[in-house]
């Protein structure tokens, strides 16, 4: 996959090779699919708040019919819960954007450890990541540290040529917050968890009419 000039793409450690990032005593559980049951270490890092497991499984239950072959954008992807079950359940490819090299480093060495090569992870900061050159996606994840105003500019950025016409994004943001999204973006589902609620857009982009004035 094609890596970004301006971002490093993390790499599995090495024996020998320097200190290796420092686990926690968590564990993410893969939900579905063909790493289903997994478990799979996730760093000590301040912050870190992965998707709970009963969000996610409600999360790719909605998903079921489109993420097998997703071309999958995980921006803030943390322990890359959500990324990696959307691998786990078929999808084609995933971009993981982590800005923290040494979470991006544990993440890269899971993706290893399950023997899954369709996956990049990019150590980059997401609205650094989206001013970059864009490619269109199927399905992004939102995910952001709460409290902190990221939700509605990348949200924005992401129209600049990172969706397809009628890709799936994920929203998942503190609840006293009502994002500010895309006006194109139809809201499918939401699901709360503790003071969380996870939002499911579908984007529709209308048929441009073609020159006699008829629907293309």
């Amino acid at each position: 996959m094609t890596r970004r000039r301006h971002s490093r793409s993390a790499k599995p450690s090495r024996a020998g090779k320097g200190a290796s990032p420092r686990r926690g005593n968590g564990r993410l559980r893969i939900i579905g699919g063909e790493h289903r049951r997994r478990l799979l270490p996730v760093p000590d890092s301040p912050g870190l708040r992965p998707t709970p497991d009963r969000v996610r499984e409600t999360l790719f239950n909605w998903l079921a019919a489109a993420t097998p072959g997703a071309r999958v954008l995980d921006l803030f992807a943390g322990t890359g819960a959500l990324g990696l079950e959307a691998l786990s359940r078929g999808a084609a490819e995933a971009v993981l954007v982590e800005r923290d090299g040494r979470v991006a480093e544990v993440l890269a060495d899971n993706l290893s450890t399950l023997g899954i090569d369709r996956a990049e992870v990019t150590v980059d900061d997401a609205r650094h990541f989206l001013a970059g050159p864009p490619r269109p996606f199927t399905l992004a994840f939102v995910d952001p540290p709460f409290r902190q105003g990221l939700v509605a500019p990348c949200c924005a950025a992401l129209e600049a040529g990172w969706l397809a016409d009628d890709a799936w994004i994920y929203v998942e943001a503190e609840s006293a917050l009502s994002p500010e999204v895309p006006s194109g973006w139809s809201l499918h589902r939401e699901v709360r968890a503790g003071d969380s609620t996870g939002r499911l857009y579908h984007r529709l982009v209308e048929a441009e009419p073609s020159p006699d004035g008829d629907a293309c």
